[in-house]
């Protein structure tokens, strides 16, 4: 399994974010507290995406642990940004480790990442991607789960579906066709970010001007709510909803 992050607020610094709390994703990457599903750590590769002013997204995705890269650390000191999108791979036996595989995927504003695995991969989802046009399979970022559930979440975008029913199609379909998959899902535009907790665990901490989802909470102080099984949240900086993901 991995582990990741959005966040939307008040800029913060990645290093704040990132690397200050005491669980924070830099922790979680080498002693995370739940890893359900399989795997022990979280050093296949690591991804930060986030929005500088009113740009799109710049994106920072290596194949190595992010403990072992000194030019993130530097980066998060000085780096702020009041949309943020991070992730720390544990990558599925068998699949690429490069840093392309590295959430978070991108096109245009929008940054995707997966919590998870898909079951029976790749024979299971053979029939959803061949819905795909045939440019999209072949130009995927890596050869992944990940990747191709990027594709099927982006396919319904450039169709005109809304964000919180593009993630809640995709995982249901992805679901019937491979199940016991585990399908976390996190999107966002910088303005908006959409999170499935389907097989895996996610939090959220939201203040009167902040909202932050979590795979794991980053402290034990209170403020923290566990986001139930099959819901989909949808979110901005000051207003959070949440459905069930049939609902959408």
């Amino acid at each position: 399994m991995c582990r990741h992050l959005a966040y939307l607020g008040p800029p913060l610094t990645l290093r704040e974010l990132l690397f200050d709390p005491p669980h924070s994703l830099l922790r979680q990457s080498w002693a995370p507290r739940d890893m359900r599903g399989g795997g022990t750590i979280n050093a296949d590769g690591f991804g930060i995406g986030w929005y500088p002013g009113g740009a799109g997204p710049v994106r920072y995705r290596r194949a190595q642990p992010i403990w072992s890269d000194p030019t993130i650390a530097e980066l998060a000191a000085v780096t702020s940004a009041g949309a943020v999108l991070a992730a720390v791979r544990s990558a599925t036996v068998g699949m690429a480790i490069v840093d392309t595989a590295a959430a978070p995927f991108a096109e245009g504003r929008w940054l995707f990442s997966h919590n998870g695995v898909v079951r029976g991969w790749p024979d299971s989802v053979v029939p959803l991607a061949a819905e795909l046009p045939v440019r999209d399979l072949i130009t995927l970022d890596a050869t992944t789960d990940s990747a191709l559930l990027w594709a099927l979440v982006r396919h319904r975008l450039r169709a005109g579906v809304g964000p919180a029913r593009a993630v809640a199609e995709t995982v249901t379909s992805v679901a019937a066709a491979a199940p016991g998959s585990r399908l976390n899902m996190l999107l966002t535009d910088g303005h908006t970010v959409v999170a499935s907790a389907a097989g895996h665990a996610l939090s959220v901490r939201v203040t009167p001007s902040s909202v932050l989802l979590v795979s794991e909470p980053h402290d034990d102080e209170p403020g923290w709510d566990e986001v139930t099984e099959g819901q989909l949240v949808q979110a901005t900086a000051t207003q959070v909803r949440q459905r069930e993901l049939a609902a959408w």
